[in-house]
């Protein structure tokens, strides 16, 4: 399965993801001495790799051309993990009523409507109350100002802390008897070992296998991009 290729990982989590990708998960499995011990003994099928999320915005063209200047569109930096979306070299600053976060990064391309999706600790930077949603539900949710190089604009609501979720392919899904929308529980390993309860399963022909959690979740057990977590259903 593809993984953000900027992102350091451990020459034992690409092992097994190569064998997964080679084996179509349907078939052959890694030796045990390919994992770290904390993962001998599981099903190798339930293993999912994980991306970190910093914070970050997508923008309707609309807000596009405000920002940037008119006729002003998305300019790619690097492709991300998920096919069709990609980072932007443009940046942001997020002003809100006790602080600002300067170079947030724009992901493209464009959507129907502006989102912006920061962690609790930005929450706190920033004086605003940000609601744990689903990406796309953002009816109801926080206010913050987007400063460019060439305008501003002040979303009324639209920033969110998103919610862990897993990015799963349809052929993944059927395979695990998952569907699109189901909720699982998802276990990190290691010295500060944790179970991610209420994990949204989405799933596409479009996905990539990967567990999408933000800043403070990875920071809090230690989780790396490409570290290995396992499914629990």
């Amino acid at each position: 399965m593809t993984v953000d290729k900027s992102a350091l990982i451990n020459l034992i989590t690409k092992l097994v993801l190569e064998e997964i990708k080679k084996s179509g998960r349907s078939q052959g499995k890694s030796n045990a001495s390919e994992l770290p011990k904390s993962l001998t003994n599981i099903d190798k099928d339930k293993l999912i790799p994980v991306g970190i999320s910093n914070r970050h915005v997508h923008l309707s063209q609309e807000h596009v051309e405000i920002l940037f200047g008119s006729g002003a569109k998305l300019t790619k930096f690097k492709d991300l993990s998920q096919p069709g979306q990609y980072a932007c070299q443009e940046m942001l600053t997020l002003v809100g009523p006790k602080g600002v976060l300067e170079k947030v990064r724009v992901l493209g391309p464009t959507r129907k409507q502006t989102q912006v999706e920061v962690a609790l600790s930005d929450c706190f930077k920033l004086g605003i109350k940000a609601p744990i949603r689903d990406s796309g539900d953002v009816k109801g949710s926080a206010s913050l100002t987007l400063v460019g190089p060439q305008g501003s604009i002040t979303i009324s609501e639209g920033t969110i802390i998103a919610s862990r979720h897993i990015h799963m392919h349809t052929s993944e899904a059927a395979w695990l008897s998952l569907r699109d929308g189901q909720r699982v529980s998802v276990r990190a390993h290691g010295p500060r070992s944790v179970t991610y309860a209420e994990v949204l399963v989405r799933v596409s022909d479009q996905f990539n296998l990967e567990m999408h959690v933000d800043m403070d979740e990875a920071n809090a057990v230690g989780l790396k991009n490409g570290d290995l977590v396992e499914l629990l259903g």
